[in-house]
């Protein structure tokens, strides 16, 4: 499939939203997982946890987990859970490459995203499916017959929210709790090593996509990339205030000079050439832009920084973030 979805999920009322997808509990033990290597013992009770399509009944210790995106994909990974069955990636691999080979290998691959295989889900008798409205509205009837299926509304800038309710529904949610005390830790060490707040405020980061069959994005504010970036503390030049429902602000190659910043972080989804890159990076335009005039302007990995979204390719993301605009810092 090509993944050329924006990430949106930029509602109004996230603390609400976040609050109407955390765990309902039911007698929930957490600390118990899922997954074929877990080292859990399985149980008999069930939990309720409040989805998108209303509150779902689950087991408390889930052991056969299947999941449709990569989201899903990441907070299970990040949670210690190995699912018997995912969707795949478009890359090569089928699973994004950040992820650590031993932790994906085994899983059955069940599909494309938004477009799985039900055989081939209902084979692998799972006893819980995690996916999104984004992804699957269509199917949640019919995967809600083959298992309990945990379903969030959206991905993308409302990730956070959404791990808060992949955890409660693999009765994981003391180790969710860990996982965001680490996170929120990482993020303040990257805010220091970077000079503090104040430092870190005064230096504007834009992140640039180019996406083969589309308009070049600048990121705004509601995505994944940039709820980690407002995490450190880093400045953003005026221009994303103009991204489309905060998602992204879409340029052609003529208006690349838009996105100059202090510091450029690109990506590339596609061929170079088809998606624009090329024939941006290689005008007086983007040459002249102060980021590219001071050195300023960083490859990344597009599987990483735009299509993980979790807690795994976040620690890699700040890490990055750290070392790239540590590179000479005053």
């Amino acid at each position: 499939m090509h993944r050329t979805l924006r990430r949106r999920g930029a509602v109004a009322g996230l603390p609400a939203l976040a609050a109407a997808l955390t765990l309902s509990a039911c007698g929930s033990g957490s600390g118990a997982g899922s997954g074929s290597d877990n080292g859990s013992a399985s149980g008999s009770g069930t939990h309720t946890v409040r989805t998108a399509m209303g509150n779902v009944t689950v087991k408390d210790h889930p052991q056969r987990v299947v999941v449709l995106d990569t989201a899903e994909l990441d907070s299970a990974v990040t949670l210690g859970v190995r699912p018997v069955g995912a969707t795949h990636a478009d890359v090569a691999t089928g699973f994004l490459d950040y992820l650590p080979k031993d932790k994906v290998s085994g899983i059955k691959d069940v599909g494309g995203i938004a477009a799985p295989s039900l055989e081939a889900i209902a084979g692998l008798k799972p006893d819980l499916i995690l996916t999104n409205k984004d992804r699957d509205a269509a199917r949640y009837k019919e995967l809600s017959k083959i298992a309990p299926t945990v379903m969030t509304g959206t991905t993308g800038f409302p990730w956070k929210a959404n791990f808060t309710t992949h955890a409660a529904a693999l009765g994981r949610t003391d180790e969710a709790k860990k996982v965001v005390s680490d996170y929120l830790a990482h993020a303040k060490r990257v805010t220091a090593a970077l000079g503090g707040p104040e430092k870190a405020g005064a230096t504007d980061v834009n992140v640039v996509r180019f996406v083969e069959g589309a308009d070049i994005r600048i990121y705004g504010r509601q995505n994944y990339i940039g709820t980690l970036l407002a995490d450190v503390g880093l400045g953003r030049p005026a221009v994303v205030d103009k991204a489309k429902d905060g998602f992204s602000y879409d340029v052609s190659p003529e208006q690349i000079g838009r996105a100059d910043a202090d510091a450029v972080f690109t990506s590339t989804y596609g061929d170079p050439r088809k998606s624009k890159e090329t024939q941006a990076t290689g005008s007086a335009l983007w040459k002249n832009m102060k980021a590219a005039k001071n050195g300023r302007v960083f490859k990344v990995d597009d599987q990483l920084w735009i299509q993980g979204i979790g807690y795994t390719a976040a620690h890699k993301i700040l890490d990055e973030l750290r070392a790239d605009l540590s590179k000479g810092r005053p």
